[in-house]
């Protein structure tokens, strides 16, 4: 090992922008289990599963639609709706018109 390198020379890491941003998120342990079993049958990290699912919902702007309901003091579980953008289905192909020329 040297005592001294030189880095004049050295270039700024392009992927820098594109690393990934530490997070805490508090997630139900149902949720942890079911990606950390899909996870384990894809041969994947749940981590990286969980990553994977998020950007694709964020990438087709699907949201969820939530009724939240309490009753007096006591809070109802909300129930959980699918939304416009989640029951989006691809566009039909379009049929040629028909026009007498």
């Amino acid at each position: 090992m040297r005592n001294e390198y030189d880095f004049s020379d050295a270039k700024r890491n392009p992927y820098a922008s594109k690393l990934k941003q530490p997070v805490t998120i508090r997630l139900d342990e149902s949720t942890v289990h079911y990606f950390k079993r899909l996870a384990e049958e894809l041969e994947l990290p749940y981590q990286s599963l969980i990553n994977l699912y998020l950007r694709d919902c964020a990438a087709t702007g699907r949201m969820l639609a939530m009724n939240w309901t309490s009753v007096k003091s006591k809070v109802v579980k909300p129930k959980v709706v699918e939304s416009k953008a989640m029951k989006r289905q691809p566009p039909k192909p379009k049929r040629a018109s028909k026009r007498a020329a």
